[in-house]
Protein backbone atom coordinates (compact mmCIF):
# COMPACT_ATOMS: atom_id res chain seq x y z
CA UNK A 1 0.00 0.00 0.00
CA UNK A 2 1.00 3.52 -0.61
CA UNK A 3 0.94 6.00 1.89
CA UNK A 4 -0.08 9.14 0.56
CA UNK A 5 1.18 12.44 2.05
CA UNK A 6 -1.73 15.66 2.39
CA UNK A 7 0.14 18.72 0.45
CA UNK A 8 0.16 21.43 3.05
CA UNK A 9 -2.38 24.50 2.25
CA UNK A 10 -0.53 26.78 0.76
CA UNK A 11 -0.06 30.82 2.43
CA UNK A 12 -3.62 31.73 1.60
CA UNK A 13 -4.11 36.03 1.49
CA UNK A 14 -7.13 35.67 3.34
CA UNK A 15 -7.67 39.58 3.33
CA UNK A 16 -7.90 39.38 -0.57
CA UNK A 17 -9.52 35.89 -0.38
CA UNK A 18 -12.92 36.73 1.36
CA UNK A 19 -13.23 39.97 -0.26
CA UNK A 20 -15.64 37.55 -3.14
CA UNK A 21 -17.28 36.19 -0.15
CA UNK A 22 -18.42 39.53 1.26
CA UNK A 23 -19.28 41.28 -1.65
CA UNK A 24 -21.76 38.63 -2.68
CA UNK A 25 -23.46 38.55 0.84
CA UNK A 26 -22.51 41.89 2.55
CA UNK A 27 -26.12 43.34 1.74
CA UNK A 28 -27.97 40.06 2.78
CA UNK A 29 -30.46 40.45 5.88
CA UNK A 30 -29.99 38.44 8.88
CA UNK A 31 -32.37 35.13 8.45
CA UNK A 32 -34.24 36.59 11.94
CA UNK A 33 -37.14 38.87 10.07
CA UNK A 34 -36.75 42.08 12.44
CA UNK A 35 -38.25 45.61 12.39
CA UNK A 36 -36.19 47.35 14.89
CA UNK A 37 -33.43 47.02 17.19
CA UNK A 38 -35.00 45.69 20.21
CA UNK A 39 -36.81 43.30 17.98
CA UNK A 40 -33.36 41.38 16.83
CA UNK A 41 -32.21 41.50 20.27
CA UNK A 42 -34.77 39.92 21.66
CA UNK A 43 -34.94 37.40 18.87
CA UNK A 44 -31.72 36.60 18.95
CA UNK A 45 -32.14 35.87 22.49
CA UNK A 46 -34.87 33.33 21.75
CA UNK A 47 -32.97 31.94 18.77
CA UNK A 48 -30.24 30.24 20.93
CA UNK A 49 -30.27 26.73 20.05
CA UNK A 50 -33.49 26.90 18.20
CA UNK A 51 -34.15 27.63 14.32
CA UNK A 52 -34.15 30.81 13.26
CA UNK A 53 -37.96 29.89 11.22
CA UNK A 54 -39.66 28.76 14.59
CA UNK A 55 -38.36 32.35 15.98
CA UNK A 56 -39.68 34.36 13.43
CA UNK A 57 -43.27 32.49 13.16
CA UNK A 58 -43.79 33.64 16.70
CA UNK A 59 -42.68 37.14 16.58
CA UNK A 60 -45.77 38.72 15.49
CA UNK A 61 -47.60 37.34 18.28
CA UNK A 62 -44.57 38.36 20.79
CA UNK A 63 -44.35 42.02 19.77
CA UNK A 64 -47.87 42.33 19.36
CA UNK A 65 -48.20 42.03 22.88
CA UNK A 66 -44.48 43.87 23.87
CA UNK A 67 -44.10 46.11 21.05
CA UNK A 68 -40.94 47.55 22.92
CA UNK A 69 -38.68 47.48 25.51
CA UNK A 70 -40.53 49.76 28.15
CA UNK A 71 -43.44 47.41 27.66
CA UNK A 72 -41.63 44.21 28.32
CA UNK A 73 -39.84 45.14 31.63
CA UNK A 74 -43.68 45.42 33.25
CA UNK A 75 -44.12 41.60 31.89
CA UNK A 76 -43.15 38.95 34.79
CA UNK A 77 -41.30 35.71 32.95
CA UNK A 78 -44.86 34.16 33.76
CA UNK A 79 -46.30 36.49 31.18
CA UNK A 80 -44.30 35.49 28.07
CA UNK A 81 -44.43 31.66 28.91
CA UNK A 82 -47.21 31.34 26.45
CA UNK A 83 -45.92 33.39 23.71
CA UNK A 84 -42.81 31.23 24.59
CA UNK A 85 -44.05 27.79 24.34
CA UNK A 86 -42.52 26.12 20.78
CA UNK A 87 -39.07 28.15 22.13
CA UNK A 88 -36.74 25.70 23.22
CA UNK A 89 -35.46 26.81 26.76
CA UNK A 90 -38.38 28.94 26.93
CA UNK A 91 -38.26 29.42 30.74
CA UNK A 92 -34.54 30.80 30.93
CA UNK A 93 -34.79 32.84 27.91
CA UNK A 94 -38.07 33.93 29.44
CA UNK A 95 -36.16 35.26 32.28
CA UNK A 96 -33.44 36.90 30.80
CA UNK A 97 -35.98 38.93 28.65
CA UNK A 98 -37.21 40.14 31.53
CA UNK A 99 -34.00 41.04 33.26
CA UNK A 100 -32.38 42.29 30.10
CA UNK A 101 -35.71 44.75 29.89
CA UNK A 102 -35.19 45.30 33.54
CA UNK A 103 -31.77 46.88 32.99
CA UNK A 104 -32.20 48.86 29.90
CA UNK A 105 -35.98 49.72 30.12
CA UNK A 106 -36.41 52.01 27.33
CA UNK A 107 -35.07 51.05 23.55
CA UNK A 108 -32.92 53.95 23.21
CA UNK A 109 -31.04 52.50 26.16
CA UNK A 110 -29.85 49.42 24.28
CA UNK A 111 -25.93 48.93 24.40
CA UNK A 112 -24.39 48.55 21.23
CA UNK A 113 -20.89 48.37 22.81
CA UNK A 114 -19.89 44.29 23.25
CA UNK A 115 -18.70 44.71 26.63
CA UNK A 116 -21.83 46.31 27.77
CA UNK A 117 -23.66 43.89 25.83
CA UNK A 118 -22.08 40.64 26.79
CA UNK A 119 -22.78 41.64 30.56
CA UNK A 120 -27.04 40.97 29.59
CA UNK A 121 -28.21 37.69 30.44
CA UNK A 122 -28.56 35.67 27.25
CA UNK A 123 -26.56 37.42 25.33
CA UNK A 124 -22.80 35.82 24.62
CA UNK A 125 -20.17 37.42 21.79
CA UNK A 126 -21.71 35.73 18.73
CA UNK A 127 -25.51 37.67 19.80
CA UNK A 128 -23.31 40.86 20.97
CA UNK A 129 -21.97 40.67 17.12
CA UNK A 130 -25.63 39.72 15.27
CA UNK A 131 -26.96 42.45 16.93
CA UNK A 132 -24.09 44.92 16.07
CA UNK A 133 -24.17 44.08 12.39
CA UNK A 134 -28.23 44.44 12.19
CA UNK A 135 -27.62 48.26 14.15
CA UNK A 136 -25.16 49.15 11.36
CA UNK A 137 -22.67 49.95 14.62
CA UNK A 138 -18.85 48.85 13.86
CA UNK A 139 -17.79 45.43 14.12
CA UNK A 140 -15.90 44.47 17.26
CA UNK A 141 -15.40 41.25 16.39
CA UNK A 142 -16.58 38.48 13.97
CA UNK A 143 -19.52 36.42 14.03
CA UNK A 144 -18.63 32.54 14.83
CA UNK A 145 -22.27 30.56 14.93
CA UNK A 146 -22.35 26.88 13.67
CA UNK A 147 -22.28 27.50 9.91
CA UNK A 148 -18.67 29.62 10.90
CA UNK A 149 -17.63 27.02 12.94
CA UNK A 150 -17.70 24.59 9.75
CA UNK A 151 -17.00 26.62 6.94
CA UNK A 152 -13.78 28.18 8.61
CA UNK A 153 -12.28 25.05 9.44
CA UNK A 154 -13.33 23.13 5.64
CA UNK A 155 -11.66 26.76 4.42
CA UNK A 156 -8.42 26.39 6.94
CA UNK A 157 -8.83 29.85 7.85
CA UNK A 158 -8.96 28.53 11.53
CA UNK A 159 -7.88 25.31 13.14
CA UNK A 160 -10.10 25.13 16.49
CA UNK A 161 -13.81 24.07 16.78
CA UNK A 162 -14.14 26.39 19.50
CA UNK A 163 -16.10 29.41 18.70
CA UNK A 164 -14.09 31.68 20.47
CA UNK A 165 -10.78 30.65 19.51
CA UNK A 166 -12.07 30.35 15.92
CA UNK A 167 -13.11 34.14 16.46
CA UNK A 168 -9.59 34.94 17.45
CA UNK A 169 -7.74 33.41 14.85
CA UNK A 170 -10.33 34.83 12.33
CA UNK A 171 -9.28 38.53 14.25
CA UNK A 172 -5.62 38.01 13.93
CA UNK A 173 -6.04 37.15 10.08
CA UNK A 174 -8.33 39.73 8.57
CA UNK A 175 -8.49 42.89 9.17
CA UNK A 176 -11.23 44.74 10.81
CA UNK A 177 -13.07 45.74 7.37
CA UNK A 178 -13.15 42.42 6.59
CA UNK A 179 -14.88 41.54 10.00
CA UNK A 180 -17.99 41.02 8.00
CA UNK A 181 -16.74 37.73 6.68
CA UNK A 182 -17.89 35.99 9.41
CA UNK A 183 -21.50 36.51 8.78
CA UNK A 184 -20.83 35.92 4.90
CA UNK A 185 -19.72 32.31 5.88
CA UNK A 186 -22.61 31.98 8.41
CA UNK A 187 -24.61 32.65 4.68
CA UNK A 188 -22.30 30.50 2.73
CA UNK A 189 -22.79 27.48 5.18
CA UNK A 190 -26.83 28.01 4.62
CA UNK A 191 -26.28 28.00 0.53
CA UNK A 192 -23.38 26.03 -0.29
CA UNK A 193 -21.26 24.55 2.41
CA UNK A 194 -23.71 22.08 3.98
CA UNK A 195 -22.56 19.64 6.09
CA UNK A 196 -22.80 17.65 2.55
CA UNK A 197 -21.06 20.36 0.68
CA UNK A 198 -21.84 22.05 -3.06
CA UNK A 199 -18.09 22.33 -3.55
CA UNK A 200 -18.48 23.07 -6.88
CA UNK A 201 -21.05 25.54 -7.14
CA UNK A 202 -18.50 27.18 -4.23
CA UNK A 203 -17.10 30.16 -5.10
CA UNK A 204 -14.28 29.83 -2.35
CA UNK A 205 -13.08 26.18 -3.53
CA UNK A 206 -10.06 27.77 -4.93
CA UNK A 207 -8.83 28.56 -1.33
CA UNK A 208 -10.60 25.59 0.35
CA UNK A 209 -8.32 22.89 2.38
CA UNK A 210 -11.49 20.85 2.82
CA UNK A 211 -11.66 20.63 -1.56
CA UNK A 212 -8.42 20.95 -2.54
CA UNK A 213 -7.20 18.34 0.06
CA UNK A 214 -4.38 20.55 1.62
CA UNK A 215 -3.39 19.47 5.22
CA UNK A 216 -4.39 22.36 7.47
CA UNK A 217 -1.20 23.19 10.03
Amino acid sequence: MHNFLLMPQPKIDWPKAVLPLIKKYENEKHPLDAGNLYEMLVMVVLSARSNDKLINSIAPEFFGVYPNMSSLAKATADDLKPLLAKVINSANKAKWLIEIATIVKADKNIPLDIDKMVELPGIGRKSANVIKRFAGAPYEGIIVDLHVVRVSQRLGIATSDNPVKIEEQMMKVLPQKEWEAGMSMSFLGRDICRPKPLCEECLMNKVCAYYNGWEIK
